[in-house]
């Protein structure tokens, strides 16, 4: 073996450790110690317990000031609950945006909230010969997509205030990027419930998104449909505003949403 694939070989075996670490202490509700860690992974304690001390750090495990116990930490217990809500929301969508497809032919398109943007994590293409849509996995802008801006419109003044505070990258000539245009839009959407994008991500393009909310009442991703601005209009007709605020409004119906 090469000093090179024998480093690879402890760095995969580091991370393999690492993640065994993980598993054991979700596993144990109540926590578990260092003694108990190296016995069941069969290891030594100082091992374990470098592992365990770059995990406190970077919030993924937790330990009680007065306790050798270690348990679940805020991070992990973040990614748990994002990786619940996708799956989640990807269920509730998937009859909801068949129907809306069918219903307009143009492209329905699910977005989830992050902290980095609108997640797209369900598509379904339209019945037009060109494909106009996204892709699975794409992070659409909170100021430059309709899903971003409706989710941010529905969010608390202190997101609002974070997302006007970045920079506001100019993806066409059309995107707005002045603060206080932004902030005067965002009310506009929030009296009405939806919101379009034209122009703004790319040039041709545009897109009517309505907010989705979970069960505990906050907005938690959006719904769209997406095809050229001759298709989807500036000024949408009533039929697409109503059956896309329809179609948010059942997914949430279907996540808990009672409001």
């Amino acid at each position: 073996m090469t000093d090179t694939e024998e480093k690879n070989s402890d760095g995969l075996q580091s991370v393999i450790l690492t993640m065994s670490i993980i598993e054991q202490v979700v596993r144990t509700p109540k926590g578990v110690g260092v003694t108990n860690l190296a016995n069941a992974l069969g290891t030594s304690k100082s091992r374990i317990h470098r592992h365990l001390q770059t995990l406190v750090q970077q919030g993924y495990v937790f330990q009680q000031d007065d306790s050798e116990r270690y348990e679940v930490g805020s991070r992990l217990l973040s990614l748990g609950q994002s990786v619940f809500d996708n799956m989640g929301l990807i269920r509730a969508a998937n009859d909801p945006l068949l129907d809306l497809r069918d219903a307009l032919g143009h492209s329905a398109v699910a977005s989830q909230l992050t902290p980095e943007g609108m997640l797209v994590i369900a598509t379904v293409p339209g019945r037009a010969s060109i494909e106009i849509g996204v892709r699975v996995g794409s992070i659409l802008s909170f100021h430059g997509s309709a899903q971003g801006k409706v989710a941010t419109a529905f969010s608390s003044q202190a997101f609002q205030a974070r997302v006007l505070r970045n920079r506001l990258e100019l993806f066409t000539p059309e995107t707005i990027v002045s603060p206080t245009i932004l902030a005067e839009e965002f009310e506009v959407i929030r009296r009405q419930g939806w919101a379009v994008a034209p122009n703004q991500a790319a040039l041709g393009l545009n897109t009517l998104a309505s907010p989705i909310f979970n069960a505990s009442g906050m907005v938690c991703g959006a719904v769209g449909i997406v095809d050229m601005i001759q298709f989807v209009g500036e000024v949408p007709s009533n039929e697409h505003i109503e059956r896309t605020k329809t179609t948010a409004e059942r997914i949430s119906r279907l996540l808990g949403y009672s409001g």
